[in-house]
């Protein structure tokens, strides 16, 4: 069944394995997690945020407990696809003033959003954004185009082992190597031909021009010795948007929710004033 078809608000709770805690009647802090990643992976964050927040978590279509019969690779081959199912899950559960926290891959997903539908949100907040990831000019991204080609063509012929190799170089802190296997188990239990489409999506996308439409307030965390998303790209990130702030975090690594979530928390909290 094509993702497409999916229109009811309880298809789309179950489509994208929805879960809301916290206030009921508070304002909405909806958590959208990266590449090779599910909802898991906000656990030490979001449940800082539910005495005052409604809180939304939920999986990309293809991650987690999301549907996997609503994965239509026709249908998700840009990140459009991903904002329109954020939206989807906002109209599902009649969200409002909504705050957007989304990492890596899913603060452009984000952004796409906001730009659709900014009366909607109230806050972005993207940890270890990305608008390309491929050096072009003198734009950095923190890859060559050889790399990204090289990461790919890994990824195909041997996804599994592509996991091991990357997860702990995408999450940093050698000196905590269980942060590493527990990305590197999330991967692996990602289904290997969504996760090589997906893969394609994130790293050939290119949403250097969508930045000056989002008029949102935003937030832009970034990690040193972050192997996927350089200091300089948050730093092109924050310069590109008319409204947006940039913190750098005390932690290192691609995922400081996991390596870091109390600085991470902290951040968010100071921001949206929770």
């Amino acid at each position: 069944m094509s993702a497409l078809a999916y229109s009811s608000p309880v298809d789309v709770i179950g489509r994208n394995n929805v879960k809301v805690t916290g206030r009921l009647d508070g304002q909405p802090l909806v958590f959208a997690h990266g590449f090779g990643c599910d909802q898991n992976m906000w656990r030490y964050v979001a449940p800082r945020f539910e005495n005052q927040f409604r809180v939304v978590l939920f999986d990309h279509v293809g991650a987690g407990g999301s549907d996997l019969a609503a994965y239509d690779p026709a249908r998700y081959t840009s990140l459009a696809a991903y904002a329109e199912d954020v939206l989807e899950i906002c109209r599902s559960l009649d969200l409002q003033d909504v705050v957007f926290v989304g990492h890596s891959v899913s603060a452009m997903i984000g952004a796409l959003a906001a730009i659709e539908e900014p009366e909607r949100f109230a806050k972005l907040v993207f940890v270890g954004p990305s608008p390309r990831y491929i050096d072009e000019g003198s734009y950095v991204g923190g890859f060559r185009e050889e790399d990204i080609v090289e990461l790919l063509d890994s990824l195909e012929s041997n996804y599994l082992g592509w996991s091991s190799a990357m997860a702990p170089v995408i999450m940093g802190n050698p000196d905590r190597p269980e942060l590493g296997e527990e990305l590197t188990e999330s991967f692996c239990s990602t289904d290997p031909e969504i996760a090589r489409h997906f893969a394609r999506v994130t790293f050939l996308s290119d949403n250097r021009a969508d930045l000056a439409r989002v008029t949102t307030p935003t937030l832009v965390l970034q990690c040193t010795n972050d192997a996927i998303a350089p200091v300089v790209v948050g730093e092109y990130v924050r310069d590109a948007m008319p409204n947006s702030c940039f913190m750098l975090l005390e932690a290192t690594g691609h995922c400081p929710n996991l390596s870091a979530p109390d600085a991470t928390a902290t951040a968010i909290a100071a921001f949206v004033g929770g």
